[in-house]
C-alpha cells in the first residue's frame, strides 16, 4: 500500500494538508495511468471524457452541454473536438435556428473505440477498496466540494 510521505518523501504540517496533496498525487497518478491505457489509440483523457459524455447522451447535444459535463473542464474544447472529428470520432452539425449553436454527436467509430479503450473496466487502484470504502471515499469527496 502507497504512502504519499514515502512516495514523494515529505512531511506535512497536518493530516488536512497531507490529504490535500495526496488527492492531487493520486488525481495525478490516476491521468498518468489513463494517459497509458489511451495512448494506443491516439487520444486523450480529456478527448475520451468528450466520447464518453456524447456516448451517454445517446443523441446529438451542445458543444455547451458538453462543457457543462466534463470531469476535468478545458479551455480549448474546440481543439479537443477539432482532433476528435479529424479522426472520425465525433460529427459537427451547426444549429438551422442560430448558427451559434453546434450540436455534437458521436460516431459509430467513436463508439467502437470507446468499447475498445474503456478506461471503465482498467479499475485502476480500485480494485483494492472494498465497496463500502468506495462509499466512504465517495462521501467524503462530495463533501471537500
Amino acid at each position: 500500500m502507497g504512502d504519499i510521505s514515502k512516495d514523494i518523501s515529505s512531511t506535512f504540517p497536518n493530516e488536512k494538508i497531507k490529504a490535500l496533496i495526496n488527492i492531487k498525487y493520486t488525481a495525478n497518478w490516476l491521468d498518468t495511468i489513463g494517459n497509458d491505457i489511451l495512448k494506443p489509440f491516439k487520444i486523450s483523457v480529456q478527448q475520451y471524457n468528450i466520447l464518453r459524455i456524447l456516448r451517454g447522451a445517446k443523441e446529438a447535444i451542445t458543444v455547451n452541454a458538453v462543457k457543462d459535463r466534463m470531469i476535468e473542464k478545458s479551455p480549448n474544447i474546440t481543439r479537443l473536438m477539432d482532433k476528435l472529428c479529424d479522426k472520425d470520432l465525433i460529427e459537427r452539425t451547426r444549429c438551422e435556428t442560430d448558427r451559434r449553436v453546434v450540436y455534437i454527436k458521436i460516431t459509430v467509430k467513436g463508439l467502437e473505440l470507446l468499447e475498445k479503450a474503456s478506461l471503465e473496466n482498467a479499475n485502476y487502484g480500485m480494485n483494492n477498496i472494498s465497496i463500502d470504502e468506495a462509499k466512504i471515499l465517495n462521501n467524503l469527496l462530495d463533501k471537500i466540494r
